[in-house]
């Protein structure tokens, strides 16, 4: 079913109107809508927002359903790659099952849209981007599943991994990955190269982590806008995390993030408290597109997280020190409209014409939507009913 109208809802906390969804699409929003033999749901006076956005995750990571995970790991980022490729083959993990367990969660705090790095590498294969596509399969429908190849660990480092990536894109992965490529494999040009080879052979865009902080990220993502313009790549480039807008030189970090605007490079942060993290203001200030995603949770790598985008919006503003409630609504826009545009989703509004995701919330305004994210009484996905009262219709294996 794509065709439903909610009544009684308060888009983004404004006045009561009721919300006419066909065929997956936003027909009509206004008072005393007519449902011609369509379902109804009442939204009771509850806030609705749009589909949140989980524009940076790894479904192939969570040990949701699992043990707890007692983590000894030591603090490099290598120590953490090389033991979550050992506890893989001691746990036997199953890529499919770790992903539906955290989408089918995500949906059950409002989530639609999704962006998940699958891990591409020479222990395990393409088994991880196996089980993920397979997940996307099957809840084509609940939610909407967007793949990256990602070389979790290191690309000139292992060989054979390039050859594995470019087998990935096409078995269908949506864009090609990367990683600190001076931090990780400690050769900028090879692994720069080899990526927007592999981008530009299957016509596909590129998401970077990058981890890299001060000069040395800032010398990465100089290297990477030198390729955006001799490719002519302008809006097919983006970075995640990019700790090193963060620089407290602020005419460095600025000069960094108006080549970002300049390049149309969408940046998506997953707001860490430990780490100095693009500014929201100053991206919104110059234009750049901006996402954010809760990052892998409950899994090898940290304890922290459950899912819920909206909580994630409160942690972007906490984090923003944004506190006023036009300040809030920003940071929501992060995790909604603005983060789908970052992904190139330009419909993913609440508005006539815009895809029919709608989350009700609770709350007197999007802001204390946002502090308190009390449980999601209803989700809907291009006019499907996949969630209600926090949890999704579709039980997690």
């Amino acid at each position: 079913m794509t065709d439903l109208l909610i009544t009684n809802a308060r888009p983004m906390g404004g006045a009561k109107t009721d919300i006419l969804i066909k065929n997956g699409r936003i027909a009509e929003m206004g008072e005393n809508l007519t449902a011609d033999g369509m379902a109804v749901e009442d939204a009771g006076g509850r806030i609705a927002i749009p589909g949140l956005v989980d524009a940076h995750t790894h479904l192939d990571k969570s040990l949701l359903g699992y043990p707890w995970y007692v983590n000894t790991v030591g603090p490099r980022l290598i120590d953490k790659i090389d033991n979550e490729r050992a506890v893989k083959r001691e746990y036997g993990l199953d890529a499919h099952v770790q992903s539906m367990r955290q989408s089918l969660q995500s949906v059950g705090y409002g989530t639609t849209l999704i962006r998940t790095h699958v891990d591409i590498d020479t222990d395990q294969g393409l088994i991880a981007l196996e089980g993920v596509m397979e997940t996307r399969r099957q809840l084509a429908g609940v939610v909407e599943i967007e793949i990256v190849a990602f070389p979790q660990s290191g690309l000139m480092r292992r060989p054979g991994t390039a050859e594995l990536l470019d087998k990935a894109m096409q078995m269908g992965a949506d864009l090609v990955g990367g990683l600190d490529p001076c931090g990780m494999d400690r050769d900028p040009k090879g692994h720069l190269d080899t990526i927007f080879a592999i981008a530009e052979k299957h016509g596909k865009g590129i998401d970077i982590h990058l981890h890299e902080g001060g000069e040395l990220g800032a010398f990465s993502m100089e290297m990477i806008f030198e390729r955006i313009r001799a490719m002519g790549m302008q809006g097919k480039v983006a970075v995640s995390h990019a700790f090193c807008l963060g620089l407290p030189d602020w005419n460095v970090s600025q000069a960094l993030i108006d080549t970002c605007a300049e390049l149309d490079i969408p940046i998506f942060t997953t707001a860490p408290p430990s780490r100095e993290v693009p500014s929201l203001k100053r991206l919104h200030a110059a234009g750049v597109r901006f996402g954010a995603g809760v990052d892998g949770f409950r899994d090898t790598w940290g304890p922290y997280g459950n899912g819920d985008m909206l909580e994630r919006a409160m942690l972007l503003g906490m984090k923003n020190n944004l506190r006023r409630d036009d300040e809030l609504a920003m940071a929501l826009d992060v995790c909604t409209t603005g983060g789908a545009l970052a992904m190139d989703r330009s419909a993913h509004a609440l508005e006539v014409g815009g895809r029919g995701d709608v989350v009700l919330v609770e709350g007197e305004s999007v802001g204390e939507a946002i502090v308190t994210h009390q449980p999601r009484k209803l989700v809907v996905t291009a006019g499907n009913i996949v969630a209600r009262d926090g949890a999704s219709l579709r039980a997690r294996p």
